[in-house]
């Protein structure tokens, strides 16, 4: 089950250098959220819009452990969460 997004207060500063998992999911879920567009995101965080299409994906394929940046070989190729 999805985690519930949370509010824009929680969401990672601009600044941050070390993106964690749950960092990612943040970002991710205020998207979804609607709480944020990717095109803030992408300025807000000097992201590039693949990087967090990946992110997205990684999400919702497999969750929070998808955005551990030392899974991310592990889960290609894998098949999603529940398919």
């Amino acid at each position: 089950m999805a985690e519930p997004p949370r509010p824009p207060t929680e969401l990672p500063p601009a600044n941050v250098k070390r993106w964690t998992i749950r960092r990612k999911a943040a970002v991710v879920r205020a998207i979804a959220a609607g709480l944020l567009t990717s095109e803030a995101a992408c300025e807000r965080y000097q992201l590039t819009p693949e990087e967090l299409a990946s992110w997205q994906r990684a999400y919702e394929a497999h969750g929070l452990p998808g955005l551990r940046s030392t899974r991310l070989q592990q889960y290609r190729g894998r098949p999603p969460r529940g398919g």
